[in-house]
């Protein structure tokens, strides 16, 4: 089922990201070479307990961590490890769920450490743009296939290939909602978009083929040829006309300055 949210749901949906857009600028401010993805863990999750929020992913379905922190070739869903630190021309997909008064957030963003090979840089702009094509989607009367396609269409016309095992969602007092969002379909195709819905949008899109591997953990998802993978998600209310952005990288920006992507 899907639920629209009213006005005053969106505005505690966008408190909540907004939540979860600071704890990315606490991480941007750290995510170097020489850091694990535990220590990230532990600032993310210290942040959000101290600002009022619940980690969302932390015990869901047995996960045990605040972040899922992917590296390189991970895709998504990497677990946090203190023997997994950071080097020089890695990119690490950080993404994170908050429940803050009684709301899920949701998004993602693919950090470079230190300095980056440019064939990997345009992966993660071109992961960027299919976002916000994706977005530009997110309007009442356009059906769900929009989003995919525009998605899908940007990525394979750079020479990229998506993920199609895992897929965007609803959110909402739920993590995960209907309806799916998948980054790959056709123009027309799927549920009418109405005034209120909720979205997850996150591009996967991988540097090489679009095979993809589950890691004996149980979680961690990894590209076949070992070739990078970025993601990039924002939580978006559907509305007329355009889309409301809920989620927000700009303390990334604030952070980053002239080396935000």
């Amino acid at each position: 089922m899907i639920f629209l949210k009213t006005d005053e749901e969106v505005e505690l949906l966008r408190e909540s990201n907004k939540l979860l857009g600071m704890t990315y600028g606490e991480l941007a401010k750290v995510i170097a070479p020489g850091v694990s993805t535990a220590q990230l863990d532990k600032i993310a999750e210290e942040f959000i307990r101290d600002n009022g929020g619940i980690p969302s992913c932390k015990g869901y379905e047995g996960y045990p961590a605040t972040l899922c922190t992917s590296v390189n070739e991970q895709v998504v869903h990497g677990i946090p490890s203190g023997k997994q630190v950071l080097k020089e021309g890695d990119v690490i997909s950080v993404d994170c769920c908050i429940l803050l008064n009684g709301f899920h957030s949701d998004s993602a963003y693919t950090f470079p450490v230190g300095e980056v090979s440019e064939d990997v840089m345009q992966l993660l702009r071109t992961t960027k743009e299919a976002l916000y094509l994706g977005i530009e989607q997110a309007v009442t009367g356009h059906r769900l296939g929009d989003i995919s396609y525009a998605v899908q269409h940007h990525c394979e016309a750079a020479g990229y290939n998506v993920v199609r095992e895992f897929v965007g969602h609803g959110i909402g007092r739920e993590m995960h909602e209907d309806p799916e969002v998948p980054n790959y379909g056709r123009r027309g195709n799927g549920v009418v978009l109405k005034n209120g819905m909720v979205l997850a949008i996150e591009p996967m899109v991988m540097m090489g083929r679009r095979n993809i591997i589950l890691e004996n953990d149980g979680w961690t998802a990894r590209t076949a040829d070992r070739k990078p993978a970025a993601h990039y998600e924002l939580s978006v209310c559907v509305r007329n006309g355009k889309a409301d952005i809920l989620s927000t990288f700009d303390y990334i920006k604030q952070v980053l300055g002239d080396r935000f992507i």
